[in-house]
């Protein structure tokens, strides 16, 4: 079988891309494709376009574009270009134009004359606030200044959330155009059509919030919630205040969502979250609400509220000043307010950013810019905590499935402490959270950490709390099992199925490189299956052939389809007949495919079914019938199946024989392969379909046929009687029984046969002359019945065993074996397992997943084929219990209780692991006493109440639903009695070597040892004993800890600490260096100035900050700018040289010392400067070598070949480059047509065109383009064919030479081939037919024409 061929990437070789236009201008998508005659289709919402004067669509070869003009709102959506099997998306957003100048220019005017009365009183109401905020001196930028049309809508920039200087920052950042900001109307992504905007409200007023939803491409309804802040879900809070509502448009197909808040109050500002899913697409918005205290608005000209901020009087100078618009307060009640004396930016500092827009209109704040900026330059003392010693950090990050560790440090050990998860306090219930308290320390444990335990914590301890947020890390997804090629026939089913290492992922298709969608005309099905994903393509074509690859977020899997047509076999060709007048023509083939269809024709004339013609076609068959056959029945008949580039012929040949009519008596006589009067002839019919017993019978006259049928096989006496005489019925049974004769036949027939029709069936045929009889043993078979429910007799860790009952009825054949099927629980789809008729009613299943739910059923097959499918099986889940326990070992003994630990199985299965059992005995006994009741969760535990000096043994026990594990023992029993054990220092490996701080840093050293009982610890620096007001110690049974909170370089030295039990004792010494800053370095001097050089010199710094001088930093600055730039950043030496110094400067220089902790606090200037003097030199100016642009010519786009209609107009076009421009010559057949009239030759910027004016046969052949210059040249070529219009239908073929003349040149031309006529061939009595007149039509000179 030939390989397919394989296609491209992709049919673009150029995409469109998004583009973003103004409301009124042209847009203009481009885009280029692989082949030239690729037809290109442009889409906008899915929907096809067309040519029109809002869209422009142009195809130029390979080129393509597609032109908007004058683009609106409504235009601003997603749009597709779809060329073969390849489509690419793209989108146009629009933006509206800017206004904001025009309005600039009419309020200018506007308050031109009044600004100047206004101007003092304004500067005065200005001043105070100015006064009292040093930091807020900036005025307001023209750029920045917001005019009338911006008022309304600043508010929604003031930040409702915590960083108070995010929104504003990007409004001061230098060049920031707002206008550049995306309209969030139009610049839309996922789900939404219309997001909620952000709002403001007067306290008391309503306000609603829109969100729409286009549902036309989701396949369930979309799910909507609405959010305040990060958590809160507002769904639980509607009532009084809030309402939501939801509308449905089933003619757009668009779901409005609405959330109405009911008079407004001041806590209801804030940030605010919308988020719309379904299945598995999301999207969410982000908007703000402000609400504003209710104040009586005076009426006042809003142009006098403008002020300019010049100080030299003149109207048009300085900027605009928006300060008169505030609210005047009233100067009693200000008064009052500033007796205290109060700092506002202390009031600031405490209160939530949502107040901080209250509070500066209340002390008259008009600078919020300047105000933001200054509160984030001022640095919050942190308020030391009495109840925490160490607090949560900011954030934490785990991965999902893992174990996350939450601890702190209280000062009082006794203390209680809460755990809140957003705000809820978490309950000690199962093993998700653990609470642990290990002297002053507090932990939460989190296991199995999933995307619900992303959120905020919380530790209360008394009034003051610590919180922290934990992010939680989705891991990629992977390809655990990858596609596979396959190879189909054309119109089979094709499924593409690969799993992944998440249940419910989200898994993207692509064909060739161009993702697959569902709104390709439901071409491409998608099915989940747990951690299964299906493509499926129904009925496989060749343009199906290509490169499949399915992608995650973690990886992919690629595989190849290839698609092969089947070719059509023919298993029984037609035959010649030779028949006599009025008998029966029977044409017969059989082909491989059953749907083929096919045409039969007789004499190249497509033969009807009419009375005496009959024409069937069932399953692989096909056959043409002609009853009582005549004379004019006689030709070449040829069927030609549909689709086939081929035909199968036979000729029908008639027999004229003339008998003389003697008449005659012949006995009757029945004419079966199996002769006599028994029942040896047996046909077998399947159940359900037609038994029709077709027997030839001969005899003169035509005999009376009977059919009788006893009870059973061998049986005298008859059921059932029907007799046929002269083709007439003269007994008939039920409507399912038919008796019928024809001449030489006698046909029973039993239509939908079934147990009951199973018997001996006789025929008998009487005339005049005699009587004939046979008899016919019929059996009726069918498929077996379904056997009983299976049973599960045991599972394991991926695998059952099934066991069944054969079925009751065998359907009167043998069982040749079974079929299982599998399904999951959840699922609809059910898997075979065996394609093998299975003979024994015993099955082990494998390939399961351990942990999930199945269902088996069971299929019984015979000859005939397979039965109904049993009952299903109970479900069940194959699982394994776990492996044993690992690493079982004593941690520590008493004269009554032990201490055991054990690490987790090493094979888990995918059961959830329920705990540990441990369980203990007397050596020598088997008698086995749990330790405790239920199970523990934990890796360790401790026995009590032990019998002294008695010798134990122990096991551990995993459990899970499969049950306990093999179990773990100690290798040998234990006697319960304390051991005496040596002290034992464990140096950390890290505090072997000198441990290195910086200056107030905090040192905590944890030393771990060994020793019962509890040993003696000593600590001592020096030799000397520590000063407990610097250095605190905490001991514990396994270890002791050295704390300095804040260290200082009086705490370098060498520290031993010393354990002790009884007369046994170890010691261990630790190292420890505090470092600091170097002094800066002395004496620099410049020791020499040469050319553009300095040479320098200086002397160490004094303190090298307790550690290794490791460098010099080496700066200098020129004397006009004062600007330091760096010469050596790191240079080891004292003495150094500066190069590539300008001339005509003069420079002075500074010396940082740097050691591991940084760079000295003051740097060492040189005392003296050093001035680079000028020298002279000769400009050289550089010579250049003429370029050379000539170039051969070269064509850029070839000729392609074409085949037009005769009579019109035809061009063919070129492109060639070339310098300088090369001379054009054209050529046909390889002869200069330049100065024939009948060509036109063109050229325009390089493009060559040859129009042929009306073109008849003559002009076909093979055109050439040369172009020639000084350089070179080159040649192109292509072949042009000439058709003829359609002409009326002509019937036969005819074979003809033409030969014919050109006028022009004066060579003679010769065709041959064949033409269809609907005449007769030409003669002397028909010397005209139609394929003479072809001649005529196509204009050449005819000088002759042989048929």
């Amino acid at each position: 079988m030939p390989e397919p061929v394989k296609k491209t990437v992709s049919a673009f070789a150029k995409k469109p891309k998004t583009q973003v236009a103004e409301e009124g201008a042209t847009v203009v998508f481009e885009t280029e494709t692989e082949k030239p005659d690729a037809k290109v289709r442009w889409q906008c919402n899915t929907k096809d376009l067309a040519s029109d004067d809002k869209y422009v669509i142009k195809a130029d070869g390979n080129k393509h574009s597609l032109t908007i003009q004058a683009v609106t709102k409504e235009d601003g959506t997603a749009y597709a270009v779809i060329a073969g099997g390849s489509k690419v998306k793209f989108d146009l957003k629009v933006k509206e134009k800017e206004v904001m100048e025009e309005v600039k220019l009419e309020l200018k005017e506007k308050v031109k004359e009044e600004v100047k009365e206004k101007k003092e009183e304004a500067q005065g109401g200005a001043g105070e606030p100015a006064a009292s905020d040093p930091a807020a001196t900036d005025t307001v930028a023209p750029a920045e200044a917001p005019t009338p049309a911006e008022t309304p809508a600043a508010a929604d920039t003031t930040p409702a959330a915590p960083q108070p200087g995010a929104n504003i920052q990007a409004h001061d950042t230098p060049g920031f155009d707002e206008s550049q900001a995306p309209d969030m109307k139009t610049d839309l992504t996922g789900l939404f059509t219309e997001k909620p905007q952000s709002g403001e409200v007067t306290v008391g007023e309503n306000i609603n919030f829109v969100a729409k939803v286009n549902a036309a491409s989701l396949l369930k309804k979309p799910t909507i919630k609405w959010f305040k802040g990060k958590w809160m879900d507002l769904a639980s809070k509607s009532g009084k205040n809030l309402q939501l509502k939801e509308l449905y448009d089933r003619n757009s197909k668009v779901y409005t969502f609405e959330m109405q808040i009911i008079a407004a109050k001041p806590s209801f500002a804030g940030a605010y979250r919308c988020e719309v899913s379904s299945r598995d697409k999301f999207d969410s918005c982000n908007f703000d609400l402000t609400v504003h205290e209710a104040r009586a608005v005076e009426g006042f000209d809003i142009r006098a509220a403008f002020r300019r901020t010049s100080m030299d009087g003149s109207e048009e100078a300085g900027e605009l000043d928006f300060s008169a618009l505030l609210k005047k307060r009233d100067a009693s009640k200000t008064q009052v307010k500033n007796e205290p004396d109060e700092d506002v930016w202390e009031i600031l500092q405490k209160a939530p950013a949502s107040e901080y827009e209250k509070i500066a209109f209340q002390y008259g704040i008009t600078d919020l810019r300047g105000m933001l900026k200054r509160l984030k330059k001022m640095k919050k003392e942190e308020k030391k905590s009495e109840v925490f010693l160490k607090k949560l950090d900011p954030a934490y990050q785990v991965e999902k499935g893992h174990k996350m560790k939450l601890c702190i440090e209280v000062a009082n050990e006794d203390v209680d402490v809460k755990w809140l998860k957003n705000g809820q306090e978490i309950q000690s219930t199962g093993s998700k959270y653990i609470f642990e308290s290990v002297g002053n320390k507090r932990y939460l444990t989190i296991n199995h950490c999933s995307l619900s335990d992303d959120a905020t914590y919380t530790c209360v301890v008394g009034d003051e709390k610590c919180t922290t947020e934990l992010f939680v890390k989705e891991p990629p997804v992977t390809i655990t099992s990858h596609l596979e090629d396959q190879m189909v026939m054309k119109g089979e089913r094709v499924e593409l199925e690969c799993e992944v290492s998440e249940e419910g992922a989200t898994v993207k298709w692509e064909k060739d490189g161009v993702e697959l969608t569902r709104d390709e005309s439901f071409k491409y099905r998608f099915k989940k299956d747990g951690r299964k994903h299906v493509l499926i393509i129904n009925e496989a074509t060749k343009e199906d052939c290509g490169h499949y690859t399915v992608k995650t977020n973690g990886g992919e899997s690629m595989s190849e389809l290839m698609v092969s047509e089947k070719e059509l076999e023919v298993y029984q060709n037609i035959a010649d007949l030779t028949v006599k007048a009025k008998d029966e023509a029977v044409f017969k083939c059989e082909v491989s495919d059953e749907t083929v269809k096919g045409i039969w024709y007789k004499n190249g004339v497509e033969v009807k079914a009419d009375a005496r013609t009959n024409i069937t076609h069932i399953g692989r068959i096909h056959k043409l019938t002609i009853d009582d056959v005549k004379p004019e029945d006689q030709g070449d008949y040829t069927f030609v199946p549909e689709g086939y580039a081929f035909n199968l012929s036979a000729k029908l040949n008639f027999l004229e024989v003339k008998i003389d009519y003697v008449p005659r008596q012949d006995p009757p006589k029945i004419h079966l392969d199996c002769m006599g009067h028994t029942a040896d002839s047996t046909i077998m019919v399947v159940a359900g379909n037609k038994l029709r017993l077709d027997v030839p019978i001969t005899g003169d006259p035509a005999p009376t046929v009977i059919w009788t049928k006893g009870e059973k096989a061998g049986s005298e006496v008859a059921a059932e009687t029907w007799s046929i005489k002269d083709g007439d019925v003269m007994t008939e049974g039920d409507g399912r029984l038919h008796v019928e004769s024809t001449k030489g036949h006698c046909i029973f027939t039993i239509e939908g046969a079934d147990k009951q029709d199973e018997g001996l069936y006789s025929v008998i045929v009487r005339n005049p002359a005699g009587e004939d009889k046979a008899d016919i043993n019929v059996k009726v078979v069918d498929a077996p019945d379904p056997p009983s429910a299976p049973r599960i007799l045991s599972v394991g860790e991926d695998s059952c065993v099934v066991q069944w009952d054969p079925p009751k009825s065998d359907g009167g054949n043998p069982i040749i074996g079974y079929v299982l099927e599998r399904k999951k629980k959840k699922s609809y789809r059910w898997m075979r397992l065996n394609f093998d008729p299975y003979t024994d009613t015993t099955y082990e299943a494998k390939r399961m997943i351990e942990g999930v739910e199945y269902e088996m059923r069971v299929y019984a097959v015979n000859a005939i084929g397979m039965s109904c499918h049993s009952a299903a099986s109970q479900p069940f889940i194959p699982v394994a219990p776990t492996s044993e326990p690992v690493g079982l070992c004593v941690d520590d003994i008493s004269d009554t209780t032990i201490s055991l630990k054990w690490r987790t199985p090493e094979h888990l299965g995918s059961s959830e692991l329920h705990g540990y059992g441990v369980e203990y005995c007397k050596e020598g006994s088997d008698e086995w006493v749990p330790a405790f009741e239920g199970l523990t969760e934990r890796t360790s535990v401790i026995i009590r109440d032990l019998p002294t000096g008695e010798k134990m043994q122990f096991r551990v026990r995993a459990y899970n639903m499969a049950g306990p594990s093999a179990p773990i023992s100690l290798a040998q029993a234990v006697t319960i009695r304390e051991i005496m054990q040596k002290p034992k220092i464990w140096i950390p490996r890290n505090l072997r070597q000198t441990l290195i701080k910086k200056v107030e840093e905090t040192i905590n050293l944890v030393i771990p040892f060994q020793g019962k009982p509890r040993p003696v610890i000593t600590w001592s620096k020096d030799g000397e004993h520590l000063n407990p007001k610097q250095v605190s110690v905490r001991n514990s049974d396994t270890d002791t800890i050295l704390f300095i909170r804040k260290s200082e370089r009086k705490d370098s030295g060498k520290y031993e600490v010393k354990l002790q039990i009884e007369n046994v004792e170890d010691t261990a010494s630790i190292s420890i260096q505090i470092v600091d800053l170097p002094g800066s370095p002395e004496k620099l001097k410049i020791m020499d100035v040469w050319g553009f050089n300095v040479a320098l010199e200086w002397k160490p710094p004094k303190d090298n900050g307790n550690c290794e001088i490791t460098g010099y930093m080496v700066q200098k600055a020129d004397k006009k700018t004062m600007e330091w730039y760096t010469v050596y950043e790191l240079y080891r030496r004292t003495n150094c040289v500066v190069a590539d110094l300008i001339m005509g400067n003069e420079y002075i220089f500074r010396i940082y010392a740097v050691n591991m902790v940084g760079l000295s606090l003051e740097p060492c200037f040189s005392a003296d400067s050093a001035y680079i003097q000028k020298t002279g030199f000769e400009y050289k100016p550089p010579t250049y070598k003429e370029h050379d642009f000539s170039e051969a010519p070269k064509f850029t786009h070839p000729l392609v070949s074409r085949s037009v209609i005769a009579g019109y107009n035809a061009t063919l076009s070129c492109s060639v480059r070339g310098i300088p421009k090369p001379k054009v010559t054209w050529y046909k057949n390889k002869m200069d047509i330049s100065n024939e009239a009948k060509y036109r030759m063109f050229s325009k910027q390089g493009v060559l065109t040859l129009e042929i004016r009306k073109p008849c046969s003559f002009d076909g052949g093979v055109y050439m383009c040369k172009a020639v210059n000084a350089s070179g040249e080159d040649v192109v070529e292509c072949k042009l064919e000439i058709r003829h219009g359609p002409l009326q239908q002509m019937t036969g073929f005819h074979s003809y030479q033409l030969n014919t003349r050109s006028g022009s040149s004066g060579h003679t031309i010769t065709n041959t081939g064949q033409l269809r006529c609907g005449n007769t061939l030409p003669g002397p009595k028909n010397p005209g037919c139609c394929c003479v007149m072809l001649m005529a039509e196509s204009g050449l000179r005819v000088n002759s024409l042989s048929l």
